[in-house]
């Protein structure tokens, strides 16, 4: 082999490893420092309100309810904000209101769709957005099931649960 040829071969080699160097210090550069651990932290509004597993009077009471409505057998709901929550007999005639443009085809559904989407259909004589939009968020599915169990079967007249 020539020298003329070895020179080219150690240039080119050379090339190559100063390209990797290169490569290895861009890398390094804009590679963020090593940080601490993320820590993920539970917030208020992250936690459901009532779980389900709570005493039906707890799973109604803790969220507000009381202070808006009427519940029959729940101790302090004497809200007047919302209608009473008698669904037993006002939800059949809720569901065939000609203002009503919900989904639900059960007094169960109105009432879990009730509290999903509070706009959907809101009862006249009473304040349009006065029932939360974030209530949904905050139950969790076993506490609106029990809920909606619950309220299908009140009428006016109950007093317990």
């Amino acid at each position: 082999m020539r020298t003329r040829d070895r020179l080219v071969i150690w240039i080119a080699i050379g090339l190559v490893l100063l390209s990797v160097v290169w490569a290895l210090r861009d890398l390094r550069v804009s590679s963020p420092a090593p940080t601490q651990p993320t820590i993920l932290a539970l917030t208020p509004e992250m936690m459901s309100l009532v779980t389900g597993d709570e005493p039906l009077v707890e799973i109604l009471t803790r969220p507000g309810c009381p202070v808006c409505h009427i519940i029959p057998g729940i101790p302090g709901a004497t809200g007047q904000v919302g209608p009473p929550l008698v669904l037993g007999t006002t939800g059949p005639q809720r569901l065939n209101d000609p203002g009503y443009r919900g989904q639900a085809k059960t007094v169960h559904e109105y009432i879990v769709e009730s509290v999903l989407e509070p706009q959907r259909f809101v009862v006249r004589g009473y304040p349009e957005k006065a029932m939360p939009t974030w209530y949904g968020s905050k139950l969790s599915a076993l506490a609106l099931e029990k809920i909606a169990s619950y309220l299908e079967r009140q009428t006016e007249g109950s007093s317990a649960p």
